[in-house]
């Protein structure tokens, strides 16, 4: 069950803003009625509540947070119990072990593997049930779309498809591997928002 937030004017948001579709959260946050601001810059990090991790190429994400010395400030934010959610690449990015790669923060205990769905003319939708609101289903779209491989066990699983982890939560760290900001449905950025108002 989502709980009312009472003051989401209150809250700041910040997104990955490096690369990616970045500015398609923003607008979800703000329909939702928090702040959001576009973050750039590593300082940035302490001045806001909680944090997107967006889609796009996370190769490129990666060698941007190396370039800019992210990672420090991302392992503060995240120690701090802030709450950080990453789509798709930020997914990639965050989980404690990627396939085949040598990049993962290690911020949520599960094994994923890049571009498991197939090429971009692969994408797909799919309408999926929510693990914590028993409304109507979610239109989850896939793009490039990684797959969750395994997950430990205090891994909390809130969606998937055909036996595949699609949407699941640890602690302070939500991930999925399909993009919410790309349709106008918000219950998934509002019930990070009650991650963030709980953290």
């Amino acid at each position: 069950m989502v709980v009312i937030i009472k003051n989401k004017e209150l809250i700041r948001v910040g997104v990955l803003a490096l690369q990616g579709a970045f500015r398609e959260h923003i607008n979800c946050i703000k329909k939702c009625g928090a702040d959001a601001v576009e973050i750039k810059f590593p300082y940035q990090l302490k001045e806001i509540d909680g944090l997107i991790i967006p889609g796009g190429e996370s190769t490129t994400i990666n060698k941007l947070i190396k370039k800019y010395d992210f990672k420090p400030y991302l392992d503060e934010f995240y120690k701090s119990g802030k709450a950080i959610y990453g789509t798709c690449a930020g997914l990639i990015l965050i989980a404690k072990k990627v396939a085949n790669e040598d990049f993962g923060l290690g911020y949520i205990d599960v094994e994923v593997a890049r571009n498991s769905y197939g090429r971009q003319i692969d994408s797909f939708e799919e309408y999926i049930s929510l693990g914590f609101n028993g409304g109507e289903k979610f239109k989850a779209i896939f793009i490039r779309a990684p797959k969750i491989l395994s997950a430990g066990p205090d891994v909390d699983i809130l969606s998937e498809i055909k036996d595949n982890i699609i949407l699941a939560s640890q602690g302070n760290v939500l991930v999925s591997t399909f993009h919410p900001e790309l349709q106008d449905d918000t219950r998934i950025h509002e019930y990070f928002l009650n991650m963030i108002e709980k953290s």
